[in-house]
């Protein structure tokens, strides 16, 4: 079996005194082995009418970032958002 290939090279986890862990969700982890999981949306991104991307935050309190000329573009922003402003808070 070939092993997975990921864009990103860490996969960081939040532990809170009380257990509960908090992360970008990503295959590369089962993160089952923790014990129940609640997976929520953190992000939409989402084509404008004019061909370009945006990574609505609203669903975790943040900003609309973009437009951005490609999806990929797009994905990078939602996911340094997220690193930086929602996974630690």
């Amino acid at each position: 079996m070939a092993p997975i290939s990921h864009p990103f090279d860490v996969l960081q986890l939040r532990i809170d005194p009380g257990g509960g862990i908090r992360c970008l969700y990503d295959d590369a982890l089962d993160l089952s082995v923790f014990g129940p999981l609640k997976i929520s949306r953190g992000s939409h991104v989402e084509p404008t009418a004019e061909g370009q991307w945006t990574a609505d935050l609203s669903p975790v309190q943040g900003p609309v970032l973009g437009p951005f000329p490609n999806r990929t573009a797009a994905l990078a922003a939602e996911r340094e958002w997220l690193d930086t402003h929602w996974l630690t808070s």
